[in-house]
């Protein structure tokens, strides 16, 4: 049995990963701009402060490239606080972990200010003791930073840990680290195939409850 649950948000708890793929456009929408075609997979790869500087010369915006970065996250601040959604079943699939008195806390790349936000307009802030995000430590989910800082919020043990992620570099990261990994399918991660592969417990989404408890009774 599991001492601890660490779950991801964007594209793990929550249907968020939406809006990395509309800002951008939201942007220059706001701006009287119209995108060009592909748009979108022109400016995925890149940084936030590499797309600002993009969308700045390439449709001739008269903000900085700070007024621009400024912009963004106050679109992306507005969809956290007033619409994105949790996953399906996922307050069923809390509740099941807390009625075992399992810890959950939330490790993400995202602001941790508006995942509480999201958090308490859901009503699930209840479910979780901490909210981690990467700022503090400096560092994505390429190395397991932040997997360990969470450890210690909850006070369990790394080989009674439950990692719950949908990104594939974020699973290999938890994995190599000796967590036990459950990945969530999200329709926004394209290596399902190498997710499905390294995760513990594939889950398409969080109805497979008595899957995942048939999982960990055998840990």
């Amino acid at each position: 049995m599991i001492e601890g649950a660490i779950f991801d948000f964007d594209g793990t708890l929550f249907d968020s990963m939406y809006i990395w793929e509309e800002v951008g456009e939201d942007l220059l929408n706001s701006l009287n701009k119209k995108a060009k075609p592909g748009f979108r997979e022109k400016i995925k790869p890149m940084s936030l402060w590499q797309s600002a500087s993009y969308c700045k010369e390439e449709y001739d915006i008269k903000l900085s490239t700070e007024e621009i970065i400024v912009r963004i996250n106050d679109i992306v601040s507005d969809y956290y606080i007033n619409k994105v959604e949790p996953k399906p079943y996922v307050k069923d699939f809390l509740e099941s972990l807390r009625k075992k008195d399992i810890k959950m806390c939330i490790a993400t790349v995202a602001d941790k200010t508006l995942i509480e936000c999201a958090l308490e307009r859901c009503d699930m802030k209840k479910y979780f003791i901490d909210v981690l995000d990467c700022k503090d430590i400096a560092e994505g989910k390429h190395t397991p930073k932040i997997y360990l800082k969470a450890l210690k919020s909850l006070g369990s043990t790394v080989c009674k840990t439950c990692v719950f992620e949908d990104a594939a570099h974020a699973i290999n990261t938890a994995k190599s680290a000796g967590f036990i990994v459950a990945a969530v399918y999200d329709s926004f991660e394209d290596k399902e195939d190498m997710v499905r592969r390294t995760a513990d417990i594939y889950m398409e989404n969080y109805s497979d409850v008595n899957k995942f408890w048939k999982f960990v009774s055998q840990i």
